[in-house]
């Protein structure tokens, strides 16, 4: 039926694995996996490789045509491939086929195996660069993104028929070591990376492999997200998208993360929920009044005026309610508008004594010392500086002059030394 050449070898080790007769019906090996498998889940301390050597024996001996061959020619002619293979699915698989991924209530678990067994896969973080505008009125950005995807074909399996075999080179582990003599009685170790499954532990037959992915169980997908910039979103925030990252075999998919990264504005300067700009006025406009226009973020055009009157001192604020930031989550509700007002003086020589005598008339009167003061004072003469270079050049000469001392010191110091001696 199968073919002259088939030869005979072992063909009772599957029934005991399970610990069954070799008549025993699909009940009994039924009760009898479900059992051993049990008891030799890794997830419960169990013996992994007594794991899949169970997964493996019921895999043959539940499906009638493979069990036929396994009982006329035993497990080479299963390796050799008749009948359609002997195995090399994933033991987790069978476990959840066979209990229909919900046994794990029986430990208190509530869910299966396989899902605890899957590692977390990386989230792929991204900075996304956005204007003060946009975090004031909001926008929306669709952005392309490259990732990779479970190959659609054989849902990442990597062949064609979902199965796949234990890599010789490594068995199972993905790792490999080699040795080596680095001295007499000396010998080294190193692990590294198998080259056969290149890490996998699993190896796909040539023939099998997926026509789509090759073998490697993903494939490249190009995706466009809509990115929404809420209003009133700070510098930092992160906009998640759940499960949009890398997907993998056995992984559970990481998510996509935008961080915003504010651009600084020309005009204006963000502080939580507040906005600040700073505004130059005359000397004119600070003692009689102003007016301007002030472009926001949303392009509207706010006037600015003084109150008739009011004087603007030098360094001074004001404040404009309901003209600042939006707050996030809430955009009726905004921030305030702080003008900070810096005043500009006019350079020394631009009025004449006339002018001077006439302004005086007009302006508040200034303290002068009487004459009687005045005959009891020496005169001095007043000279421009700059602060920063002033103190700049005391800085450099006191550490010259406590570098001097320190030279002064040391001979004495060495003398001292001596005597002591």
């Amino acid at each position: 039926m199968f073919g002259r050449g088939a030869r005979r070898s072992d063909n009772s080790k599957y029934y005991e694995v399970l610990g069954v007769s070799k008549n025993s019906s699909q009940d009994e090996l039924k009760k009898a996996y479900r059992k051993a498998a049990i008891k030799n889940h890794p997830d419960k301390g169990g013996d992994p490789e007594k794991f899949k050597e169970l997964a493996h024996a019921y895999e043959v001996l539940s499906d009638p045509e493979k069990r036929e061959i396994y009982d006329q020619y035993g497990e080479d002619a299963l390796k050799e491939g008749m009948g359609g293979g002997g195995g090399g699915h994933n033991p987790f698989d069978i476990f959840e086929s066979f209990f229909g991924g919900g046994f794990g209530g029986a430990f208190g678990g509530g869910g299966s195996f396989r899902g605890s067994r899957k590692k977390q896969g990386e989230n792929a973080v991204h900075t996304l660069r956005v204007s003060l505008e946009d975090l004031y009125s909001g926008t929306t950005k669709k952005l392309s993104l490259s990732r990779n995807i479970l190959c659609p074909k054989c849902k990442g399996k990597g062949s064609k028929s979902g199965a796949s075999g234990t890599c010789f080179g490594c068995q199972g582990t993905g790792m490999r070591v080699t040795t080596r003599q680095i001295a007499p009685g000396m010998i080294q170790q190193m692990q590294h990376v198998c080259p056969e499954c290149r890490g996998s532990g699993e190896v796909i037959s040539e023939r099998d492999r997926c026509t789509q992915c090759k073998g490697n169980k993903i494939t490249q997908e190009k995706k466009v997200l809509e990115v929404n910039v809420e209003k009133g979103m700070q510098h930092g925030q992160k906009i998640v998208f759940d499960g949009e990252a890398d997907e993998a075999p056995d992984t559970i998919t990481g998510d996509i993360i935008f961080v915003l990264q504010q651009k600084d504005h020309s005009k204006f300067r963000r502080k939580s929920d507040d906005l600040y700009v700073e505004h130059n006025l005359s000397l004119t406009e600070a003692l009689c009044g102003f007016q301007f226009v002030l472009t926001h973020l949303d392009g509207r055009q706010l006037l600015i005026k003084s109150s008739p009157g009011e004087v603007i001192k030098p360094d001074q604020y004001k404040a404009i309610n309901d003209e600042g930031m939006p707050h996030y989550g809430r955009p009726f509700i905004k921030g305030r508008l702080y003008i900070h007002f810096n005043v500009e003086f006019p350079e020394s020589g631009f009025l004449s004594p006339e002018k001077c005598r006439i302004l005086e008339t007009i302006l508040p009167p200034g303290k002068r010392a009487s004459d009687m003061e005045l005959n009891d004072c020496e005169e001095t003469t007043l000279h421009d500086v700059n602060m920063e270079e002033e103190m700049r050049r005391k800085e450099q000469r006191r550490r010259k002059e406590a570098y001097d001392m320190d030279d002064d010191d040391e001979p004495n110091v060495h003398r001292m030394a001596c005597n002591q001696q």
